[in-house]
């Protein structure tokens, strides 16, 4: 406990039990942050006086029933007045009443303070009348204005007065009023009424002390001292206002003045000045029981008064050793402690944190015979309120109470700061208004708790209005209360405000001290205001401040950015002469401060004078000229110190490796550091280990960083939590979570706690990577245990996991503590929980899992709805992502441009062609501007339909939009002029697009080479193929097959040969289908003896063949007519104990299909039935509805194998059952085909009423299956898409139009792109409903099979046999006809048939003879033939129709 009325004490030696100490005590207990209460020179002048009314023993202990002895008006009376009176009264009883003798007799006599003689009835008599007279003459001073003279008062003479009189109304007209005592004590120079004696001075020399009134003391003190003489009772006092202001020095001077004087020191001398020594500074080791051994060797022994007075120093500075210190030694030499020890005991114990320790002594004073008073209860309050114990603060008020106190001034401050301490500031303006509304008066210190707590809060306009209260009030702020509202503003950023209370302070006369100029300084500095700050800081230098090294750094840091050096040189002076810093730490000073020159010439300076320099500020000036460019200025600095230092040069090597770090030349950093073998058998500093792991953390460098973290450790450099943390992080991203949980583990060990949650969240993604969830979960159980609740982060990043992993329900239980324990869960936790059962593949349960969460009360965002959807998306289930988009619009969620990505690219995938369409516009008339990937997206998908016109109209757009095609555009490009059979176009887009510096994918080559090849531009090819070869390409083997098949349509056997060759030499293995590939190429040509070399050549090689190779030579002799040894070579091959399968099967069933006569067709079916394979023969000779499920079965175990095995074995069976008759068992079988998924659900379809078939890579006598099924319904139109390419020597394109214009069906050939029959629905329903080939659909099997084949292959047109003779005749004479025309030619007799024909033909020549007559001959053609839909220009005209009709 503080007590610091001790200027009274120590100038009369007595014991101060009075309030005094009290009020006095609190002032330094609430002194915290920048809120303190010691008062200024002049701030007691017209402040309010704290009224403290515990000066009373019965007021003080009430339930004690002292009677009250004194009025009221006099509580505030020190006790020592008490005393003097006491003193007065016996030496006026002992001694002459003449004035002079008795101020001599009373100091020039040492009484004892304990011994008071007893008085007679007339010296009884004159005590009491002396107090009325001075009380009188008080009370008409006091009572005069502020104009009135105290002269008026004293020349009229009311009462007789003595000397010692005159000392009594100087010393309690002082109480109130210093200037007023002042005068009185003037006025009786003047008057001369009495000689100059001790007690006279000593009292106004008191009374000034008490007022801060130094200066006036000095004078008066130094103007009457000769004329006094050596008396002991000035001196204390004149040492009492020294030590007043912890004038520890000028109370040792005149101590030793008396010393030289003869005076001999008493013990109030050394209680003064050891209550000065106490007051200059803070306590060094063993202070106090050096000045014990001080008071000692005088002679003197310390009493309880001293003892106090350092128990109250150690309590102010909390220092608690000292403390214990001082009161062992006061129990060893038996002074007794009073109550006010042991209040001061409790006070220090509070202040120390020790509250238990406190309440201990606190509850031990009644077995001591104290009984607690307010201080006591005031001192033990505030120990639990440092703390914040709200409980236990309620808990010793409500005993203070019942004990008969009252809560005081103190009391409330007390609790007032408590609540301000815990950032309670409602509670703490709630009591200040309470304690007003119980009759207290807030003093100096409850106001400047209130507006530090509300400054530190940042409620600066709350902190004003408390100001402005005060003010109101009549109490007067103190330099602390001023010095908390300008640090609340200069937090705040109000630096105006600041600045402007500054200023207040200042024209209120009250002086600012230390912290006062340093919060003024730094808010001159951080409103980069160097005139104000400079002008401040040579104020506050001469007024005797100096500011902290901080503030210097951010000074210098102003001034450099001004460039201000006059003022720089300044302020290092005052570093070196004021301060007294070394050459050293003036460089660091300067470096941080970023003056840097200035900093490189004192590191000159020393390395000159000899004087050691840090190597770190080294470091940061070179780093500082690195990033500015000055290298070369870098590189002189280092000469200048290897030049004029010794044993630098390992210093140098690291500055040079940290200025490239800093630089961000990592490279040349490391090559720095493995190039000299110094840093590696000496410890280098930490300064370039943290630069380099620092730069390679930047530049992504993390195995050259861990090599460098080994050397560091290995070197035994002590490494920074900051190094750790960032060595964790970086083996986190290296997927080495373990490491990383090790290194922390280190830190923590070593006393470097990560705080931080940041790397905990690391931790546990770096395990859900790796998998290892357990470790994850670990981490985060020990940070449970740590902390009630933990950070959002951590539970995120733990879920996060989870859904990486797809474990759901772990992740649902995370989320679900969460819930319970908090923090509550967010939209990110959300959605992590669907990822769970994203990336677990769980779609279906998405809807339940955010019902659920509808259900707990959660909204569901609009990232939520994306992650549905591009889940959905991802899976291709365009049904759900429709759903889940007009749902979030009709929400009032606004689709993105992200969002339209997905939705057009997933359409788009879909060949949703109207659909993405559509989500085009609408993204159009939302604003969007379509990009280059929504473009791309649209490219692809009309490649992939073929619609080539759209395909262009999209690149147009492309073009006029300004974007740059990049390489997908043209990548699907140039697939698109491939498939459209234009290879040149797409290698004049190559050429470009490599100009431009665009790399082709090497598909895009490969699709290039495939229409290079379907064209047989072998040249064009082989250019491409050898290019590729050159530029260093790594060819697979699909490009080398490409090239064979090209040579084998080609015929050129010799250069398939050939590239077998190459293709070993470039390292690739020819394979089975290499192999194949050269031998279909020799069936083609007609050489099956040539493919059967290749294959004696495989046997003799020792390959292990399989049946590809035998199948090639089957089919190349039976394509060739040689059934025979097609036959003989399957016999073979069983022989050699391989088991046919299903390519041999195949082979032979193609061939049967294509026989003439059915004897052949049955002699090669025998014979695959003789191998074991009975199902065709059978499906020929037997019911076939019996063979269904065989076939089912035969067909299930084709299904797994590759090579399309089951679709060319059901297409080798259409065609089979189509060219013998048995067309109902093809239906049957192509049913059971479709079924399986063999034939795709697009080869017929019914959509959105939109009929349309798919029939690529069909036989020919499947898709005359597929087309005669369907429900046409359509209200636009049918398409067929029959592909251009042939399959088998057979065109799909051919065949279907003669089957259905032998019928005369409305399908005619599209108009834009190739390959596809397109025939009206309107125009489809009239032709099923008139034609007679309409009238029974239905296909049936002949009940005889027909001794020769039904069907015929001409010119690529498998048709019916029947029909070649009149195909053949009006494709010669008449070419390309309609279908009509085409149906009524082939029904006709060949006798009418050559009649119509030869009509057409001369009508057409008169025709052209006429138009050519006319002159409009060719516009007249172009115009008719614009007319007639898919007609071929260069045959047909007008005379057509009026001949057929």
């Amino acid at each position: 406990m503080s007590y610091m009325a001790y200027t009274g004490v120590l100038g009369f030696a007595t014991p101060p039990l009075n309030s005094s100490r009290k009020s006095k005590e609190f002032n330094k207990d609430t002194s915290f942050s920048c809120c303190s209460t010691s008062t200024s020179t002049n701030e007691q002048e017209t402040s309010k006086k704290f009224s403290y009314s515990r000066a009373s023993p019965h007021v003080r202990w009430p339930h004690l029933k002292f009677a009250e002895t004194r009025d009221n008006s006099q509580h505030n009376m020190l006790y020592s007045d008490v005393k003097d009176a006491i003193k007065v009264d016996s030496d006026e009883g002992l001694v002459n009443l003449d004035e002079n003798d008795e101020a001599v007799q009373v100091f020039d006599k040492r009484l004892s303070r304990n011994n008071v003689k007893k008085m007679n009835k007339l010296a009884l008599k004159r005590a009491k009348d002396w107090r009325n007279r001075v009380q009188f003459l008080t009370d008409k001073i006091l009572e005069l204005k502020s104009g009135e003279f105290v002269a008026d008062v004293l020349d009229e003479k009311m009462v007789q007065m003595t000397p010692t009189d005159f000392c009594f109304v100087v010393k309690w007209v002082g109480q109130v009023s210093w200037q007023r005592a002042l005068e009185v004590y003037e006025w009786l120079n003047l008057r001369q009424w009495y000689a100059p004696n001790a007690r006279m001075l000593a009292t106004i020399l008191a009374v000034l002390g008490k007022a801060n009134q130094e200066a006036l003391a000095v004078e008066i003190f130094t103007r009457v001292e000769a004329a006094v003489g050596n008396t002991v009772q000035v001196y204390n006092a004149m040492m009492g206002v020294y030590a007043r202001n912890g004038r520890f020095a000028k109370v040792q001077e005149l101590l030793d003045l008396m010393c030289e004087r003869g005076c001999e020191p008493d013990l109030v001398s050394f209680n003064t000045l050891i209550n000065a020594r106490l007051k200059s500074g803070p306590m060094s080791e063993n202070l106090g029981i050096e000045l014990l051994s001080e008071v000692r060797k005088s002679g003197i022994r310390p009493d309880i008064i001293t003892y106090n007075t350092l128990i109250s120093g150690c309590s102010r500075e909390s220092n608690l050793e000292e403390a214990v210190k001082v009161f062992r030694d006061m129990e060893v030499n038996r002074c007794q402690p009073d109550l006010w020890t042991h209040n001061a005991m409790i006070s220090v114990y509070g202040r120390c944190g020790l509250s238990n320790e406190a309440e201990r002594l606190f509850k031990g004073l009644r077995s001591k015979s104290f009984f607690p008073d307010a201080v006591t209860y005031n001192s033990l309050l505030y120990a639990f309120a440092r703390e914040g114990n709200v409980e236990k603060v309620k808990e010793i008020c409500e005993e203070m109470v019942e004990m008969g106190f009252v809560k005081d001034e103190m009391t409330y401050n007390t609790i007032i700061y408590m609540h301000g301490k815990k950032g309670q500031h409602d509670l703490a303006l709630q009591i200040y208004r309470d304690m007003k509304s119980f009759g207290r008066n807030p003093d100096a210190v409850t106001y400047t708790v209130l507006i530090d707590s509300l400054g530190k809060a940042n409620n600066m306009k709350e902190a004003a209005n408390v100001m402005s209260e005060m003010l109101n009030s009549g109490v007067k702020p103190t330099l602390r209360t001023y010095s908390a509202l300008i640090c609340g503003y200069a937090k705040a950023g109000q630096r105006v405000e600041a600045e402007e209370m500054f200023d207040c302070m200042l024209r209120s006369g009250i002086k600012p001290d230390n912290l006062a100029y340093s919060v003024m300084l730094d808010v001159h500095l951080r409103s980069n205001n160097t005139k104000k700050a400079m002008s401040l800081y040579n104020e506050m230098v001469g007024n005797g401040f100096l500011p902290d090294r901080t503030l210097y750094e951010s000074l210098l840091r102003v001034l450099s950015g001004e460039n201000s050096e006059q003022c720089i040189e300044k302020v290092i002076g005052d570093l070196e002469e004021l301060h007294g810093l070394s050459l050293e730490m003036i460089s660091s000073v300067l470096t941080n401060g970023k003056c840097y020159d200035f900093a490189a010439k004192i590191i000159r300076l020393a390395v000159m004078q000899g004087s050691n320099f840090d190597e770190e500020n080294l470091l940061s000036i070179l780093s500082s000229y690195s990033l500015s460019g000055r290298h070369s200025e870098a590189i002189e600095l280092l000469n200048f110190i290897q030049k004029h230092a010794s044993g630098s040069q390992q210093c140098i090597a690291e500055a040079v490796i940290v200025i490239h770090c800093k630089a961000g030349q990592l490279n040349a950093a490391l090559d720095e550091y493995y190039k000299n073998n110094n840093l590696h058998s000496h410890n280098g500093s930490f300064a370039m280990y943290e630069s380099l792991i620092k730069c390679c953390e930047e530049n992504e460098r993390f195995p050259e960083a861990c090599q460098i973290f080994s050397d560091m450790k290995f070197h035994g450099i002590e490494t920074s939590a900051n190094i750790y943390q960032t060595m964790a992080f970086m083996y986190c991203k290296m997927d080495f979570p373990e490491t990383a949980h090790h290194l922390v583990d280190q830190a923590e060990v070593k006393g470097l706690p990560f705080h931080d949650t940041l790397i905990c969240t690391g931790l546990i993604e770096a395990y859900g990577k790796v998998k290892q969830l357990e470790k994850a979960e670990s981490i985060v159980g020990s940070l449970r245990q740590r902390c009630k609740i933990l950070d959002r982060k951590v539970w995120n990043a733990l879920i996060q996991a989870y859904a990486a992993n797809g474990c759901y329900e772990k992740a649902r239980a995370a989320f679900t503590t969460m819930m319970r324990d908090g923090p509550s869960p967010t939209v990110d936790n959300m959605n992590s929980l669907l990822q769970a059962l994203i990336v677990d593949g769980r779609l279906n349960e998405l809807y339940v899992v955010i019902q659920d969460l509808q259900d707990m009360g959660f909204k569901i965002s609009k990232s939520t709805i994306i992650l549905m959807l591009e889940a959905f998306a991802q899976s291709g289930n365009i049904f759900e992502v429709k759903k889940i988009y007009h749902g979030m619009k009709a929400a009032g969620y606004l689709p993105t441009m992200h969002l339209y990505r997905v939705m057009i690219g997933l359409l788009s995938r879909g060949k949703h062609v109207r659909d993405v369409e559509a989500m085009f516009s609408e993204m159009e008339e939302g604003g969007f501007t379509p990009d280059l990937t929504i473009y791309n997206l649209l490219l692809k998908m009309y490649t992939k339909i073929e619609d080539y016109k759209k395909t262009v109209e999209i690149y147009q757009r492309i073009q006029e939009s300004g974007l740059n095609p990049d390489e997908e555009t043209y990548n699907t490009l140039i697939l698109m002029y491939c498939r459209d059979c234009r290879p040149e176009e797409a290698a004049l887009l190559m050429r470009e697009m490599r100009r431009l510096g665009f790399k082709p994918r090497l598909d895009t080559y490969k699709s290039l080479i495939a229409a290079f090849c379907k064209q047989l531009m072998l040249e064009e090819a082989e250019e491409l193929f050898d290019s590729l070869k050159s530029e260093g390409h790594k060819l697979d083997r699909s490009f080398y097959h490409l090239m064979m098949k090209m040579y084998r349509n080609s015929g050129n056997h010799s250069k398939a040969e050939n590239l077998l060759v190459t293709m070993k030499e470039s390292g690739i293995e020819p394979n089975d289908a290499t192999m194949h590939l050269l031998m279909t190429s020799y069936g083609s040509s007609g050489l099956p003896v040539e493919a059967e070399k290749v294959l004696n050549s495989l046997k003799s090689s020792g390959s292990n063949l399989t049946t590809l190779p035998y199948s090639s030579v089957i089919d190349a002799y039976l394509k060739n007519g040689d059934f025979d040894v097609g036959i003989k070579k399957l016999v073979e091959m069983k022989n050699e104990g391989l088991d046919p399968d299903h390519r041999i099967w195949t082979c032979f069933i193609r061939a049967a299909s294509l026989c003439h006569s059915m004897s052949e067709a049955t002699m090669l079916l025998n014979a695959i039935g003789d191998a074991g394979f009975h199902i065709p023969i059978r499906l020929l000779t037997q019911n076939s509805m019996s063979l269904l499920s065989e076939i089912d079965c035969y067909l299930k175990k084709l299904e797994p194998i590759e090579d399309q095995a089951a679709f060319n074995f059901v297409n080798a069976l259409e065609d089979m059952l189509w060219a013998f008759e048995r067309r109902a068992t093809a239906t049957w079988i192509f049913q059971l085909a479709v079924k399986r998924n063999i034939y795709h659900q697009n080869v017929f379809r019914v959509a959105d009423k939109d009929w349309g078939a798919d029939f690529r890579k069909l036989s020919a006598g499947a898709a005359l299956d597929a087309s005669l099924e369907g429900l046409p319904e359509s209200p636009k139109s049918v398409v067929l898409i029959t592909g251009t390419a042939e399959y088998n020597k057979v065109s799909l394109n051919s065949t279907l139009k003669a089957y259905l214009w032998e019928m005369g069906s409305p399908f005619l050939p599209c108009k834009t792109r190739s390959g596809i029959l397109v025939a009206k629905a309107h125009s489809l329903r009239a032709w099923l409903k008139d034609s007679p080939f309409c009238l029974d659909l239905e296909l049936k099997d002949s009940p005889i099979l027909p001794e020769t084949n039904s069907m015929h292959l001409i010119e690529g047109c498998y048709i019916r046999r029947g029909l070649v003779p009149a195909f053949k005749d009006i494709k010669e004479r008449l070419g390309q006809v309609t279908p009509r025309k085409f149906a009524r030619l082939a029904l006709l007799s060949d006798e009418k048939r050559e009649r119509v024909i030869r009509a057409d033909i001369e009508g057409r020549k008169e025709k052209l003879a006429k138009l050519e007559e006319v002159g409009v001959m060719r516009n007249k053609k172009f115009s008719k033939l614009s007319k007639r839909k898919f007609i071929r220009r260069a045959v047909l005209s007008e005379a057509e129709s009026g001949i057929l009709n």
